[in-house]
């Protein structure tokens, strides 16, 4: 049986989730591959590291992950654009398949990077970027591919969907809520790219160009944030029927698509209004399929790295048994 090598770029929370789930189910990895599926080496930042590792695997320079010619699978979680850019683009370059869970990387740069991946014939998993442990990237890419999309909504930004849970349960104001979700861990010290928007727009601009088979720039998506969102809004919503939530919008009609991000009011029958704290659900209608919806965990250590290790076990398993790469996008 031949080993699989993974490198693993980066080992900040997702990164050691990852760990520890070849740590504690290698065999189960195995056999589901039909090989030996390996980590042979972490770069990282800074040391010690977060979790046990062993030390022999370790290193600080990321160019000996993707220059390594014994890896097969270059996996990036070390965040940012530029520089994760410039790592991904060498380790395809090198011949490596990649995994990321760069939502922002693929929103603003992934045309590069899918063109890239399509040239050099290596697998490109993504399954991560985009709501956790949902595995909404596979069902739009392969489950529903006999489907026309007619509309893809989705609260797809958890730290968002708390502050307005809590908004609406309790009637408190924007700023008490967000420092309340700051102080839980549930938002950033710098929470611009979640209550922006910005975030739920990347994921979007993924989910839209995998949904309506082209390349939907990012620049081209409306964005607006929660931030003038405040109580008297909520109350409003609510003596009228409705919830107010940051929807994640894609919609084709009459040959034209709509792709927005903003506060929408939907009503309190819908599935979507009872998506609550950081959950995150993505409601799509095929022309087929009709409606259907997926929630669960969008985000945290774990639920982000079994989406990770989903898409390494995919890409080995296609090493394995000698299938055709695909990077999932249009290029």
């Amino acid at each position: 049986m031949r080993n699989v090598n993974v490198g693993l770029l980066g080992l900040g929370t997702v990164g050691s989730g990852v760990v520890k789930v070849f740590q504690e189910h290698s065999d189960l990895l195995d056999r589901r591959v039909g090989a030996k599926l390996r980590l042979k080496r972490i770069a990282l930042r800074s040391l010690p590291p977060r979790i046990p590792v062993d030390p022999k695997l370790l290193t600080q320079d990321a160019r000996e992950v993707i220059d390594d010619p014994q890896i097969d699978i270059v996996v990036e979680l070390i965040g940012g654009t530029a520089v994760a850019k410039t790592l991904c683009l060498g380790a395809v370059a090198n011949g490596k398949h990649l995994v990321t869970a760069n939502k922002a990387l693929l929103a603003e740069y992934g045309l590069e990077i899918y063109r890239a991946a399509a040239a050099k014939r290596v697998d490109l998993g993504f399954e991560a970027s985009v709501c956790g442990a949902i595995p909404i990237i596979r069902s739009v890419k392969e489950g529903l591919v006999a489907n026309r999309i007619l509309s893809i909504m989705g609260i797809v930004n958890g730290t968002t969907n708390y502050i307005l849970t809590k908004m609406t349960d309790t009637g408190q104001a924007f700023r008490s809520v967000l420092a309340e979700a700051q102080a839980k861990g549930y938002a950033e010290a710098d929470p611009t790219l979640d209550v922006g928007g910005i975030d739920a727009a990347h994921k979007l601009q993924i989910l839209a160009s995998l949904a309506y088979s082209g390349y939907i720039r990012f620049s081209d998506i409306y964005v607006e944030g929660i931030q003038k969102i405040d109580a008297v809004d909520i109350e409003f919503a609510r003596e009228l029927g409705y919830r107010i939530k940051l929807l994640a919008i894609a919609k084709a009609d009459d040959g034209e698509l709509e792709v927005r991000v903003h506060p929408t009011m939907i009503p309190e029958a819908h599935l979507l209004a009872s998506v609550g704290s950081v959950y995150n659900a993505v409601h799509i209608r095929g022309d087929s399929c009709g409606s259907l919806m997926f929630s669960g965990r969008g985000a945290g250590q774990m639920p982000t790295a079994s989406s990770v290790v989903a898409d390494i076990v995919e890409i080995a398993h296609n090493i394995v048994h000698h299938r055709p790469a695909r990077t999932g996008l249009p290029t």
